[in-house]
């Protein structure tokens, strides 16, 4: 040990770059195969125990290799068992899938990795198989649903083009973002949303909840290409996060793209025909003569008898839409070069016309070994995307599309008369909306990446590299609505007379890390990993959203227009600091871990603070140490792990914002109400996680048991001020918060021979949320009013917990706490379940997965509009009222704006998420091909849920994660069945 500790020091004090060739006294080759069909493995790495000695196997599955005499060899790759094979028994290698992924390396350090089997934390990982094998995604972001432990994923909308809100492990803020932070080949990609400014148009801000980010926009992390994805992993708490400092209180999701494998270059194409429908419609109401003459009259009672209802509902949304993808791949290279080319191409039209979601996607991935002590590998990733998402959810004037439909009664006719729409009785013409509005989102967006290796030191035994990653995201995102000066609600010489809204953001990212690892191990099997480095990362966006209104004639220009207004949100933000790690490994029986993180920003009161991360984990694998005698269970892994992590303030929160205004007549400013916080600080959490991973019978049956507490403090909040100082509000860290969880994940090998391989994977969590300190008064967020529903936050009680106003003479001991408030539910689920599961028999493959979330309850604003207007579905149903006198949509009318009950739901669901079946053509058919498959694949084609509205997972405040579960009329989910052509050549 003495000798470990000189060495080290001497290698970290003075850097020598010196490279020392490992003996070399044989060659090996051979060609590595799947056990299960018999097909060559590409990409198989293979290494020469304790050293980084190695290389991968070609496209055919063939590798060479010179080693040392007596060495041993480990072969290893995603989704098989590791083998290790002394090197003169080396040759052809067969390798089974191993469900339990114990082989998988994982990161667990900025420029680090280790095998899942020594890993001491939880760490979810997708293959590209499982994220794209089964069936076509239309985003990245939509196609993580139910496929790893700890994750609440919603969709914002049906809407085309990506948009979701995902808390990882229970809410980790009340106002902040809680979305994991996102890496890309070691980029920091932007992930946040822009709203496109349309509050102008509908209101939506101006109904009891300010919100401007009510427009569907769409999360930027949908840009990304999922085919072009080689895996993914995902760092679900700070005991696994801590190394990514105040960017990982929200998790982090590490996104790696695929790469050249050396060999023969290899061309794979596919297309992809998709059909998409609606999942689920309401329908009209069950209207008869009586109820027809009491909300339309007689000329209503008249076009009833005559059979000219019209379901509106249907002629916008009821329709199949037939999309496209197109994706071209080139990948190949040899032991010095390796390239990957791919090329993305998507057309997919939306339910509703005008409607729909067009990308173009073209990624350049190149690697070069320029010597043995040197390497270099770059990322380039272009991308060009349109997005048109209609004009939906909330809108307090009735002219977004859903609001308006649900006042749109089957009796009237709102079809054009020579080219001109009529007016509707109330609000808009929904017909008119959808077909003359534009809501569009175009973006043009560049992620690259560099990584370069340079080993300084290479001996059998001792071994010292320098990383260098550097990383740059920047997109140019531009936003345009459309309301011309002629749809009706805009006709009135006192309207707006049209609005054209113009959006423009620039995004610019970019990232540095500096890091020297350095490897040491000694002949008793003790071997130890040090990584220490430097970070760099700056953040720019600047956003400029332009509106015009008074709009001449046809024109859209703003210059063309009556008043012009113009909003400038400019948010940036460097942050820098430090990360030390060690990594401690005995004969793979001990693995220990330490490490600190060290972040300062500008974002923080003292920009110049430095903050400490701390982390610390251990794990056990008992079945390795000689004592260990219980042959069915192979695996045995207790681990338990430590880590801290943060969220840095928002920008603006450190200052007195101003206001513009005319004072005498000149331009000028005056401070804001809120009062910024000159000693702001990062909200801070802390996790403890215990666990083990359990196989039996030689793998085939893995376990794993996530147990976490996840506590954190310094939530940033909003306190009342003294009215005296001039400002009403300011910001404080004033909060904290608690997260309890279980885990469960069981994956096996159902079956494997030579005719049929069967593996499944079950995946059950939950996760219970509390406030622990409030320094403010309760308070309510997230709704509208306490009327109509909305989240309590509240010391002692869960984060997102549902409460409202009560009939006191229709409630007994309703609010026991004496607050005004009733308790109605509470958005967080009970817990969640996935079942996915592959089948392999001879050359068909099935796979699917399902997904249930039980319980967890939303706020269904849409059910009360059409009960308003006497137009709900279920009007005339029974069973909500307690006297049992009331029909459903007059019982629901009847408790409108006092008793929000009927309004809060369960939003538990049963999907079966996805499904693939697809034929792989023998070889001897089309020989002039590596290999032809055909396959049918469906996305949400069974959906089980009783909750009364288009989908349970609708949110009409889009990525705000503690928010995520308040409906209003969002555009409808949709089902999706595709036909696929996969060719490679």
């Amino acid at each position: 040990m003495k000798n470990y500790l000189k060495r080290k020091l001497m290698v970290l004090a003075l850097m020598l770059p010196i490279s020392f060739l490992m003996a070399q006294d044989i060659r090996v080759s051979g060609t590595v195969t799947d056990a299960s069909n018999g097909e060559p493995l590409p990409g198989v790495t293979v290494l020469v125990k304790g050293t980084t000695n190695g290389t991968i196997t070609g496209i055919n599955g063939e590798y060479e290799l010179a080693v040392p005499s007596g060495s041993t060899l480990v072969f290893s790759s995603i989704g098989y068992s590791s083998q290790e094979v002394g090197a003169s028994d080396a040759g052809d290698i067969t390798m089974r899938t191993d469900v339990t992924n114990l082989d998988e390396v994982v990161v667990t350090g900025l420029a680090t990795s280790v095998k899942r089997s020594n890993l001491a934390n939880s760490v979810a990982s997708i293959s590209s198989e499982n994220l794209t094998g089964i069936t076509n995604q239309s985003t990245l972001d939509g196609s993580l649903s139910g496929k790893f432990l700890g994750a609440d994923i919603r969709a914002n909308s049906g809407a085309p083009g990506g948009g979701i809100s995902m808390r990882l492990r229970g809410v980790t803020s009340i106002f902040g973002d809680q979305q994991p932070l996102f890496i890309v080949d070691g980029v920091y990609v932007d992930n946040s949303t822009t709203s496109l400014g349309n509050n102008i148009v509908s209101e939506a801000a101006g109904g009891g909840n300010p919100s401007t980010n009510q427009d569907d926009a769409t999360n930027r992390i949908a840009d990304i290409d999922p085919e072009d994805i080689e895996s993914i992993e995902i760092l679900k708490g700070a005991s696994a996060a801590a190394i990514y400092g105040s960017r990982a209180a929200g998790g982090v999701v590490i996104i790696t793209t695929k790469r050249g494998k050396s060999g023969k270059a290899q061309t794979s194409f596919s297309q992809t025909i998709g059909l998409r429908s609606p999942t689920q419609l309401l329908g009209l109401r069950d209207w008869n003569q009586t109820t027809v003459s009491a909300v339309g009259g007689a000329s209503a009672v008249t076009t009833f008898n005559n059979g000219g209802f019209r379901d509106y509902e249907a002629e916008l949304f009821d329709h199949t839409r037939v999309s496209r993808t197109s994706r071209l791949s080139v990948s190949g290279g040899d032991q010095k070069t390796d390239f990957f080319f791919g090329l993305t191409v998507k057309d997919e039209p939306g339910l509703v016309e005008n409607t729909g979601y067009a990308k173009e996607s073209i990624r350049l991935n190149v690697g070069h070994k320029f010597n043995d002590w040197i390497d270099i590998y770059v990322t380039n990733n272009y991308i060009n995307s349109q997005t048109d998402k209609g004009f939906f959810n909330n809108g307090n004037q009735n002219r977004t599309v859903g609001y308006a439909l649900a006042f749109t009664y089957p009796w009237q006719d709102l079809s054009p008369v020579n080219g001109v729409y009529p007016a509707a009785p109330a609000g808009s013409n929904v017909l008119e909306t959808v077909a003359v509005t534009t809501n569009r989102e175009e973006v043009n967006r560049y992620i690259g990446g560099i990584t370069t290796n340079v080993k300084l030191i290479t001996q059998d035994d001792n071994q010292l590299k320098f990383v260098l990653q550097a990383g740059v995201d920047q997109y140019a995102l531009r936003t345009t609505s459309i309301f011309p000066g002629t749809i009706s609600y805009f006709r009135p010489a006192s309207s707006l007379g049209g609005a054209a809204i113009s959006g423009s953001t620039i995004n610019t990212n970019y990232n540095l890390t500096a890091s020297l690892v350095h490897s040491y191990f000694l002949d008793n099997g003790l071997s130890f990993t040090t990584q220490a480095g430097y970070f760099l990362q700056n953040f720019d966006k600047n956003t400029v959203i332009t509106t015009a209104t008074g709009l001449n004639g046809s024109q859209t220009n703003l210059s063309q227009s009556a008043n012009v207004g113009v909003q400038q949100i400019i948010t940036p933000q460097e942050d820098q600091g430090f990360f030390v790690q060690e990594e401690v490994n005995f004969q793979d029986k001990l693995i220990g871990t330490i490490g600190v993180r060290g972040d300062k920003s500008t974002n923080n009161g003292d920009a110049d603070k430095l903050y400490y991360y701390p982390k610390a984990s251990l794990a056990i694998n008992l079945h390795e140490f000689d004592f260990w005698n219980i042959d069915v269970l192979n695996n045995f892994k207790p681990r338990v792990a430590y880590g801290e992590a943060g969220r840095f303030s928002q920008f603006n929160q450190r200052f007195i914002l101003t206001n513009p205004q005319f004072i005498g007549g000149n331009a000028g400013v005056s401070p804001g109400n809120l009062l910024g916080d000159v000693d702001v600080e990062p909200e801070r959490q802390s996790e403890l996680e215990v666990g083990a991973d359990i196989g039996l019978m030689d793998n085939r049956i893995g376990l794993t048991v996530n147990l976490y507490n996840k506590k954190i403090k310094d939530v940033l909040l909003q306190a009342q001020n003294e009215p005296s100082s001039g400002f009403t509000n300011r910001v404080v860290n004033g909060a904290e918060l608690e997260n309890k969880g279980v885990e469960l994940g069981l994956n096996a090998t159902v079956i494997q021979n030579d005719n049929i391989v069967w593996n499944s994977t079950l995946r059950w969590w939950k996760n219970k949320s509390k406030v622990t300190k409030l320094d403010v008064p309760s308070f309510t967020t997230g709704g509208f009013a306490a009327s109509l529903g909305t989240y309590l936050i509240k010391e002692g009680e869960s984060a997102t917990q549902i409460v409202g106003t009560y009939i006191a003479s229709e409630c007994d001991n309703c609010d026991p706490d004496g607050d005004g408030f009733a308790v109605y539910g509470n958005a967080e689920p009970d817990f969640q379940m996935s079942w996915f599961n592959s089948v392999s028999y001879g050359n068909f493959d099935l796979t699917f997965l399902w997904h249930w979330k039980n319980g967890g309850d939303a706020i269904n604003l849409t059910t009360l509009l059409y009960d308003l207007a006497g137009t709900t579905w279920d009007y005339e149903d029974t069973g909500l009222d307690p006297s049992g006198t009331l029909n459903n949509g007059d019982y629901r009318a009847s408790q409108a704006f006092a008793n929000p009950a009927p309004l809060i739901e369960d939003a538990g669901y049963i999907r079966l998420r996805e499904i693939g079946l697809f034929y792989t053509l023998p070889s001897e058919m089309i020989p002039q091909l590596s290999q032809v498959k055909l396959g049918v694949s469906g996305r949400n084609l069974v959906n089980i849920f009783d909750y009364n509205s288009y989908d349970p997972e609708a949110s009409n405040f889009g990525n705000n994660v503690l928010a995520n579960t308040v409906e209003v009329t969002p555009y409808p989910a949709s089902k999706f069945i595709n036909f696929h052509l996969d060719i490679k050549f």
